[in-house]
């Protein structure tokens, strides 16, 4: 017998068990609202699952179709990824029995035309959530210089916002950039992305994995996360160039992504001892790996205010752990910085400013500890889960309602 209840459509290309960012946030969001909506997910390939399958997580309809999962550091590749999933997800998509609400993350960019596609099809209502901005992201990192390819790409994009009856910002900024790209003002909702602080909660500084990386004498300044272009990774090693001299520094770098090699090599080059790679933790751990550090940094490559956000932040919050972010002034991330107090704010790529904070804070002139606390305060008052969940909920109900 069919549900009664509204019967929500989600079109992303990751999802659990995936690591990257927006997989994560994609399978709280959709296993919160499973409490209250009819919540089916069509996803993509991710390593070691079978494609194409059905599954059902923790009340969540999962449709996996058999996308091509080739290596994102090539552009070219990645490209073949995000076009696979577009057609097979519109195919998927356009099957499924009727949505009351079909709604659209950015991976692929330009998923909310296949949004529009089947909430048109289906008399349905559409959500777009934008969790960067595109193509501008890659134009700003010199990814994509093709001007027909941007032109097309970009036309893409303004027409699945545009044809949405919401879209999501996860910021002020963006939404100001939003709103220059031509979407309607009033059908912007601002709704930050979060974390669960229940789930990564404060550790020991002295915990089982920082013995197990011999981490415990050291003084840690940590990179959790993605290692692509838009982090400016480059600075903080070069910034180790400057701290040679401190003989407990250990910068450890935590992650994957299309800059790890380039960086390895840019560390080995510049014979900087000091600097480790990891591979990804098991999110099990997190709450320890990410309490191993004194510091955290977090980067974001200069003109990239606004057309994305570092969620990984708001795990350092949760855990709370104080931050040096080397990014634009006007930027979402220095925003919370400089309104909270957890942390401190420096221009991205200047290496000798990003040293000079790392050494003040290796040297006791910055208050860790109060910025530590003030982290941890924001990320229960203002970043926690069930408080944007529930934004998220209010904002589908209310969609329902209204038809």
């Amino acid at each position: 017998m069919p549900s009664s209840r509204p019967v929500l459509l989600v079109l992303n290309q990751y999802y659990a068990p995936g690591c990257e960012s927006t997989a994560q946030l994609l399978t709280e969001l959709c296993e919160a609202l499973a409490e209250d909506f009819d919540v089916s997910v069509v996803t993509g390939t991710v390593a070691d699952a079978p494609r194409p399958e059905q599954t059902v997580r923790n009340g969540v309809r999962v449709m996996r179709v058999g996308s091509t999962a080739y290596d994102r550091s090539r552009l070219s590749l990645r490209g073949l990824n995000y076009l696979s999933f577009f057609f097979l997800a519109l195919f998927a998509g356009l099957r499924h029995r009727r949505p009351d609400v079909v709604l659209c993350l950015s991976d692929p960019p330009f998923i909310s035309v296949a949004g529009v596609a089947v909430a048109r099809r289906r008399r349905a209502t559409l959500v777009v959530v934008t969790q960067d901005v595109f193509p501008e992201i890659a134009v700003a990192l010199g990814r994509l210089q093709n001007r027909v390819i941007v032109g097309i790409l970009d036309r893409l994009v303004r027409f699945g916002l545009s044809n949405a009856d919401r879209v999501v910002a996860i910021g002020d900024h963006m939404r100001r950039r939003l709103i220059g790209k031509g979407v309607r003002d009033h059908a912007i909702v601002v709704i930050p992305n979060w974390t669960n602080t229940e789930a990564l909660s404060p550790r020991p500084r002295d915990n089982e994995w920082a013995r197990e990386q011999g981490l415990v004498d050291r003084f840690v300044v940590m990179h959790s996360g993605n290692l692509g272009y838009a982090q400016d990774l480059p600075t903080l090693i070069r910034a180790a160039t400057f701290l040679r001299d401190l003989d407990d520094l250990e910068i450890v770098l935590i992650g994957s992504g299309a800059q790890g090699a380039v960086l390895a090599e840019l560390a080995r080059s510049l014979e900087v001892a000091a600097v480790r790679f990891l591979p990804y933790q098991p999110r099990e751990r997190l709450s320890e790996s990410l309490s191993s550090a004194d510091v955290h940094v977090v980067g974001l490559a200069p003109g990239l205010a606004g057309y994305i956000v570092p969620s990984r932040l708001y795990g350092i919050l949760s855990v709370g752990r104080p931050v040096i972010v080397h990014a634009d002034e006007e930027s979402e991330t220095a925003d919370v910085v400089h309104r909270t107090g957890c942390g401190v704010v420096v221009p991205p790529q200047q290496p000798e400013r990003l040293a000079r904070a790392i050494r003040e804070a290796h040297d006791g002139r910055l208050d860790l500890q109060g910025m530590a606390s003030a982290a941890r305060d924001y990320a229960v008052t203002e970043a926690n889960r069930d408080v944007a969940i529930g934004r998220y909920r209010a904002l589908l109900s209310g969609l329902i309602d209204r038809v």
